[in-house]
């Protein structure tokens, strides 16, 4: 695994798990208490703290295009492209066992029931936003990142769906157990990742209409947005409060990122520079930082350990442009950050044409 795989594997890690503060982040230092750096943020910081001076947008990138492979002309096994190389996988697999977030949406949006699937650091196992109805009877075999390889081999699958971000060192020991299609990373490839999910689960006609449909759903909060000009010029920051870690904000080359992308808003340029562009971390002080026309903010984690209540509930954060405008909005971090795929995108855009259209 190159430099660059291990701190990209690391950061995906860090967005679902809660872990200690890091000195990755050198040159930012804390000064003094929560409570310190809010009042001094209080006593005012020019245009940057929310007194209507000029937001810029990030310098956010094309977003990659999508490639297809071909369906399977005979309908029997076929090969798939992976991280891994080719993988020959069955026609149609029956049970199929996923080992992350987006590979479970992937399948359900699909119309497959995985036999198994890991879990999230959730208390409810599965992540909320899924319906109950589809993963009920799916067998829990483990934590995303460490599953139960015993678990999973139990399920008899015939074919498992991965990332080389989580289970890359686990492949060997997967494919003796049964054809595993792996794609490098997650997160920000989503769209390329559900076309090969889908080609590993003979369903990629299926999966082009997924894709038309959830452009047109686009197109349509767009024009209830006031149509491209108006969401173009519309700044939305995602803030996420994490415990035991500093304050994020989601960059260009995130998930989030790119379901905002392609309503035509996105981020203001604090996360330009942002590693790997997934985020931009805040400390309690610099949090006027995440400033924005709207801001959507969520905890991982219990609001009082992320800090989530003391930072919203301070001057620092009352004196920003979108909670002063009505226009700062709690949501779901288990759909807005840990779900990744067609389904969870679907439901976002929802939420972002509920609160953002008629204000």
């Amino acid at each position: 695994m190159t430099r660059r795989t291990a701190r990209r594997a690391a950061t995906l890690r860090s967005s679902r798990r809660v872990r200690p503060r890091s000195v990755r982040r050198a040159g930012v230092a804390v000064a003094g208490t929560l409570a310190a750096a809010l009042a001094l943020a209080a006593c005012g910081s020019g245009a940057d703290a929310g007194d209507g001076g000029p937001l810029k947008a990030a310098g956010c990138p094309k977003q990659p295009v999508t490639h297809w492979a071909q369906p399977s002309p005979g309908g029997g096994p076929h090969k798939v492209a992976t991280a891994m190389g080719e993988v020959t996988v069955p026609a149609a697999p029956k049970r199929v066992v996923v080992l992350d977030t987006a590979e479970l949406d992937s399948a359900l949006t699909l119309g497959v029931k995985p036999v198994g699937a890991t879990r999230s650091d959730v208390d409810t196992g599965f992540l909320d936003y899924l319906p109950k109805d589809d993963t009920a009877g799916i067998k829990d075999v483990g934590r995303i990142g460490a599953p139960n390889l015993e678990a999973v081999a139990a399920l008899e699958p015939d074919l498992i769906l991965t990332n080389k971000v989580r289970d890359g060192r686990s492949y060997r020991q997967l494919t003796r157990i049964a054809p595993t299609v792996m794609t490098e990373t997650t997160g920000y490839p989503w769209k390329q990742n559900f076309a090969t999910h889908a080609a590993a689960l003979g369903r990629i006609p299926q999966a082009r209409k997924v894709v038309a449909g959830y452009e047109t759903h686009v197109r349509q909060v767009t024009a209830a947005l006031g149509g491209p000009a108006k969401a173009k010029a519309l700044r939305t920051n995602v803030v996420r409060f994490v415990e035991g870690a500093d304050t994020r904000v989601y960059g260009c080359r995130s998930y989030i990122g790119t379901v905002l992308d392609d309503l035509g808003t996105g981020p203001t340029d604090v996360v330009n520079g942002a590693e790997d562009g997934l985020m931009t971390e805040l400390s309690a002080e610099q949090m006027h930082r995440a400033d924005a026309d709207a801001v959507f903010y969520a905890s991982y984690g219990s609001p009082e350990k992320s800090k989530e209540a003391q930072v919203t509930s301070g001057p620092l954060w009352k004196n920003l442009r979108a909670v002063k405008n009505g226009r700062s909005f709690r949501v779901d971090d288990q759909l807005w950050i840990q779900g990744i795929g067609y389904t969870a995108a679907d439901k976002i855009l929802d939420e972002v044409r509920e609160r953002l259209a008629k204000r």
